[in-house]
């Protein structure tokens, strides 16, 4: 019969631990030192491989043969064992020394703790697809303590949460040694359609010419942008970029001639900035000679010899302001998205052009009228309009970029303040970050979410 020997501890001739045995582990060596195999194997009896070592990989036992721990040991040091199935359930039964990877894209989850825990016992857990804020996971503390606490139950909230909790002992229970979420690494990008109007242009001060339009470019759908011109490409947007929201103001009132409107934008990295251009203001007193503004859209010109012409529309944005007219003196209304100002009839302002980038159909950017011999309107989309034979032009309606209406012959004869811009973005729900400032209006619309700015803001991919 084999001799058994009883010992805790074996040793080198200078007295440093070669196998160590405290309670339930077994240690070889000490920290730092190096544990080798030779050439070969460590066999049992019967010749079989207990330990072998091939190149750096060191094998246990072989082929098809299972490596037990008994009751009450544990390897030390063998880290998290993070679980191949991914929980998609609404429960989940945790077990020490487990990682587990939580789908919660369908649904909520609860997590249930072990009923008892031992010093040292670690569990984590992982949003796997970046929907914890979509859908929470509740940890059950199991009556065991958690942080102190056996309520309220944790709730994990954060999209790409990560999670991991040691336990104690019975006063603090669980406690997390990391609780945070993991950067997205691989940032995706997605497209998104806009809808950019810069504001509007006033009107001209006595016998003033119509405001124009703000600029307006639109890439929704087949829709086109101003001036005639085609629908523009979307824009491709990057998870995690801050993309600036800028709107632009109206031209303010005019007490002497006439004040154009400002630009409108979306700009970022990796984007080409959009720009649309303020409205050109139209002719007002004491202006010479008697032509509208250049801008998005054109401001009209005054009825006064030698006739000039309307204000030059930009390229894809917007047209032209009207021209006046000497006999009897109207001056030209400005241009709008849609038309030319005076297109429709003298001195009124030129139509703007319906969108339904929001999801219902809305016109905007409209030209204001032009003072002429009776009142005038302005243009389809928020255009002001022009009295006669007294009175202020009105301002072109905000938020649409509609230009404003031309002050009348006698007082009072102020022109009529330009709309202001808008910036619309619509994202798909799926890849929107809810990110935002500048307080737009978020509403949807099928699977896309759509981002009002009435004022300069900024949206994060």
């Amino acid at each position: 019969m084999a001799s058994i020997i009883k010992v805790d501890t074996i040793q080198d001739q200078d007295g440093n631990n070669i196998i160590n045995e405290n309670a339930n582990t077994v240690t070889i060596g000490k920290a730092g030192d190096s544990v080798n195999v030779s050439s070969g194997a460590i066999k049992d009896g019967s010749g079989n491989v207990v330990i072998s070592k091939s190149g750096s990989t060191v094998t246990i036992g072989a082929s098809g043969d299972t490596v037990s721990v008994a009751s009450g040991a544990e390897f030390v040091g063998g880290g998290t064992q993070w679980q191949s199935s991914i929980v998609t359930g609404t429960t989940l039964s945790a077990v020490a020394g487990n990682g587990y990877w939580i789908d919660t894209t369908s649904n909520a989850c609860t997590v249930t703790l072990p009923a008892s825990a031992s010093v040292g016992d670690t569990i984590e857990f992982a949003d796997y697809a970046r929907t914890w804020n979509t859908n929470n996971v509740t940890i059950n503390t199991n009556s065991l303590n958690y942080q102190g606490n056996t309520s309220p139950n944790p709730n994990l909230f954060t999209d790409g949460q990560h999670l991991k909790i040691v336990y104690s002992g019975a006063t603090q229970g669980w406690i997390p040694t990391n609780d945070d979420p993991v950067a997205l690494g691989t940032p995706q990008s997605y497209t998104a359609d806009f809808l950019v109007i810069a504001g509007g242009a006033s009107g001209g001060y006595d016998t003033g010419g119509g405001g124009g339009a703000g600029g307006y470019r639109n890439s929704y759908s087949t829709e086109t942008s101003g001036g005639g011109g085609s629908s523009e490409t979307s824009l491709t947007l990057t998870g995690g970029t801050v993309y600036t929201i800028t709107v632009g103001a109206g031209g303010s009132t005019a007490t002497t001639t006439s004040n154009d409107g400002n630009d409108s934008s979306i700009s970022g990295s990796g984007i080409t900035t959009i720009t649309s251009i303020g409205g050109g203001g139209g002719y007002g007193a004491p202006m010479t000679p008697y032509a509208g503004n250049s801008g998005g859209s054109g401001g009209g010109s005054g009825g006064f010899s030698p006739i000039q012409p309307g204000g030059a529309g930009t390229a894809n944005q917007g047209y032209n302001g009207g021209s006046g007219i000497a006999s009897p003196p109207s001056s030209g209304g400005g241009g709008g998205a849609g038309e030319a100002g005076d297109t429709d009839g003298t001195s009124q302002g030129g139509d703007g052009l319906a969108s339904s980038i929001t999801g219902s159909s809305v016109t905007r950017a409209g030209g204001g009228a032009g003072a002429a011999n009776s009142a005038r309107p302005g243009g389809d989309g928020g255009g002001g309009n022009a009295s006669y034979p007294t009175g202020n032009g009105t301002a072109g309606t905000v938020n649409t970029g509609s230009g404003g209406g031309g002050g009348a012959y006698s007082l009072p004869r102020d022109g009529g303040a330009g709309g202001s811009g808008v910036v619309i973005l619509r994202v798909p729900t799926d890849s929107y970050s809810g990110t935002t400032t500048g307080s737009p209006t978020v509403t949807t619309d099928g699977t896309d979410t759509i981002l009002t700015f009435t004022a300069s803001g900024s949206y994060t991919g």
